[in-house]
Formats: C-alpha cells, sequence, structure tokens
C-alpha cells in the first residue's frame, strides 16, 4: 500500500470504492451511460479468440465512423437493438435484443464523425448486455483506429477534436478524485510528455489534438480499454472479418500472431512511441487493402487460394472501400463488401447489414425500409473541420500530418 501523505487524506479502507466512483463519474459524464457495477471479470492482457464458432445468427455491420443515430439505425435495422418505436427502446438503450446472435463491426469506428467516443462507450455497453443473453457484439480494428494510435489524424472533424476536449476535461477530474484518496496508487496521467503546441495548426485546436493524442496513444486510457482487445482478423465458422483483406503473406505470418502482436502494441507493451508492426500499416496492409473490395472485377483466383489457406474458410466479409450502391459481393460470394458509406461524415449511406445464418450458408442483406429511405436522403453528407493553414490557404480536414514536404509522419509523445 502507497504511503499517504499528511496532506491528503485517508480514503478509511475504501480505496477500491472511491476508484470506482471516479471511473463511473467519468464514464457518464462522457457518455450518458453508466456500466455494470458488477462487472465481468478484467480481461485478461491478451487479445480475443481469432477462431469462434459458427453461431445459429451472424450479423455483419460495416463502417461507423463517429455517427451514432446512423450507427444505431445499423443496430436496430440488424435487430441488435429493440425497434425505435418499442416501449423498451430509447436514444441510450444498451439493451440487446437479439438473443444469441453474434454481430461483427468490421472497424473504422473513428473519425469523419463526432460521436467516436459515445460509440466506442456505447458499443461496448451493448457488448456486456449481448454477452448476458448469450450473444456477442465484437468490433474488429479498421484503418482509422490503426491512424489514431499512430497519432495520424487526417480525418478527424471539429466535433471530434471538441469531443476528446471534453473528455479530457472529465478525465483530469477522475484524476483529481483519485489522488484525494492517499490508500490508492498514484494514477497515470496520460498527458505527461503530450505536447501542447502544434504548429501549422490553428491554435483553437491544439486542446482537442493534444486530448486526442493522450487517450488515443499506445497505453492511453482510450486506446487500452476500448481498442486493445479488439482482434485485427477474426474468423467465425466459415466466414473470415477482416477490414482491409488479407494476402498470403498474412495467413502465412498466422492470424492469431498478428492479433497478439497488434494487441501488445495498442497496450503500449512495445513503448508508448514504437512503431505500429508493418502488416497494419501500407497500401497492401490487412487493414488497407482494397484489393478485393473495390469494383467488380475481382481477383477471384487470388482470392479463394487467400481462403484456401485458412480451414473451412469460404467467404471474406470486408468493410473499408464504400459500396455505394449497398452492400455487394463477388466471386461466388467469396468476397462481401458491407461499407454502404453509412456515416454522415462519410457519403452518407441508407444503413444495411449482412445476415449470415442456416448453418452460414444463407446470406441476406437487410437493408432500409424504403418509407424510412428519405430520413437519411434529405441529410446532406457532412465536410471534416477546415483545420489546417498553409501559405495562406485552408485546407479541408485537420491534416496534421501533411508538412511543406507533403510527407506524412505521426505525433509522437515523450515517455
Amino acid at each position: 500500500m502507497t504511503s499517504t501523505s499528511p496532506d491528503i487524506p485517508n480514503c478509511g479502507g475504501l480505496p477500491a470504492a472511491v476508484s470506482a466512483f471516479a471511473d463511473a463519474f467519468v464514464d457518464f459524464s462522457v457518455s450518458g451511460i453508466f456500466f455494470p457495477t458488477n462487472p465481468p471479470p478484467p480481461l485478461p492482457a491478451t487479445p480475443a479468440a481469432t477462431f469462434l464458432p459458427a453461431p445459429s445468427r451472424l450479423v455483419a455491420i460495416g463502417d461507423l465512423h463517429g455517427d451514432l443515430p446512423k450507427s444505431l439505425a445499423a443496430l436496430r435495422l440488424a435487430g441488435l437493438l429493440p425497434p425505435a418505436n418499442s416501449p423498451d427502446s430509447s436514444p441510450t438503450s444498451t439493451s440487446w435484443s437479439a438473443g444469441p446472435t453474434l454481430a461483427v463491426q468490421l472497424g473504422d469506428i473513428l473519425d469523419r464523425g463526432g460521436d467516436e467516443l459515445r460509440l466506442l462507450y456505447f458499443l461496448r455497453r451493448l457488448s456486456i448486455s449481448a454477452a448476458a443473453q448469450g450473444g456477442a457484439l465484437l468490433p474488429i480494428l479498421g484503418n482509422h483506429e490503426v491512424m489514431n494510435v499512430c497519432g495520424d489524424f487526417r480525418f478527424v472533424t471539429q466535433p471530434g477534436l471538441q469531443e476528446f476536449s471534453s473528455w479530457a476535461g472529465w478525465y483530469r477530474a477522475g484524476l483529481a478524485i483519485k489522488r484525494r484518496c492517499g490508500d490508492l496508487e498514484p494514477p497515470k496521467n496520460p498527458f505527461l510528455g503530450v505536447p501542447k503546441s502544434y504548429p501549422g495548426i490553428r491554435r483553437e485546436f491544439w486542446d482537442g489534438i493534444r486530448s486526442r493524442v493522450a487517450a488515443l496513444r499506445p497505453d492511453g486510457p482510450i486506446a487500452r480499454r476500448f481498442l486493445a482487445d479488439l482482434p485485427t482478423v477474426l474468423v467465425v465458422g466459415d466466414s473470415v472479418f477482416v477490414h482491409g483483406g488479407l494476402l498470403e503473406a498474412n495467413v502465412e505470418y498466422g492470424l492469431e500472431r498478428m492479433n497478439a502482436e497488434v494487441s501488445d502494441w495498442i497496450r503500449g507493451e512495445r513503448g508508448d512511441n514504437a512503431r505500429a508492426p508493418e502488416y497494419v500499416c501500407g497500401r497492401d496492409a490487412v487493414v488497407w487493402l482494397r484489393r478485393f473490395s473495390e469494383g467488380f472485377n475481382c481477383d477471384c483466383d487470388r482470392l479463394q487460394g487467400v481462403l484456401g489457406m485458412i480451414p473451412g474458410a469460404k467467404r471474406m466479409v470486408m468493410g473499408h472501400t464504400i459500396q455505394s450502391e449497398g452492400i455487394t459481393a463477388v466471386c461466388g460470394a467469396q468476397a462481401v463488401r458491407v461499407d454502404v458509406g453509412l456515416s454522415k461524415g462519410c457519403g452518407n449511406g441508407l444503413p444495411e447489414v449482412l445476415e449470415i445464418s442456416g448453418g452460414q450458408s444463407q446470406l441476406r442483406v437487410i437493408t432500409t425500409d424504403p418509407a424510412e429511405a428519405w430520413m437519411y436522403r434529405k441529410q446532406k453528407p457532412e465536410k471534416p473541420a477546415a483545420a489546417l493553414e498553409k501559405n495562406g490557404d485552408v485546407k479541408d480536414g485537420l491534416a496534421l500530418l501533411v508538412r511543406e514536404s507533403h510527407a506524412l509522419k505521426g505525433v509522437e509523445a515523450k515517455a
């Protein structure tokens, strides 16, 4: 036990209760959500399982990009939440309504919208509710999660920065509560070592950028809590879920090995400024690849070869590449693409989800009722904030990392 300073009161043998109160205070202030007072045991410092058996019903949901209302519409469309007109439904309801259904969300929760933190909190709370009902909600990592852990904020919006600035204020308040209890180990301050100024960026965004770096860098409180346990690749029954796509070299390297190494990187176990693993960076990375998700002239022979390296795999389900006409499938449904550009910050597409049932043999696209489609079509897509000033011009998006040389570099924090 830490020795108590004369200036810091002892918590009367209740340090755990004080810590839990501070965490609940921050959670509710940021998200409006209370988490269970008796949650399941803490997750071990290992990634989630890579291979899962086929459930009776499997659902896939594409990229969400910081748009909570549209995300809720997709979750309701999939039957994971009660219908909007149900007595059990409310804008903040986290009641799982799909029983033993297993739902996979294909990543890219972050960027392009202002509800990123609320989405992370909501999905985590809904996953707890799902587990209690015998179901599961399993997001995977997308390229935008990787980018943010790297400090690459090119697709952040002004509301997104404001949301993280607000989080930082509440998080500091939680730290202050914990510091008033001398029985507790001194809490780690994630803001230490994070730059306070960002030349080339409008000053009004500096606090949001600093807050975002602190939250999402390796071992940052949001990265560790919400991202570190997400798989990069997930195989459920005969379906392979990956944000961008897999190539032969990825399968040879090992899917479980990739998941474990990316998890370690996000937890900061490779150092606060460790580089992301190579296979999640670059054009052919598993979270960036578009070889099997772009257009209808897919390299079906190569896809079949990759799937053939994964025992029992029959299809690859991907996000990342917007399908402007809705969910598509090519190569005899061996490549299924579920990113419909849902978010208002990324196309404002109509909600659609993929359902796999009947012993994994029946694929069905569940789409928005035409009677409801007008609500989304009348909404105009949002544009990113103009934040980077260069030679008198204002560029769209934060583009934090674009210098005069146009080289890309992540924001680093001093250890």
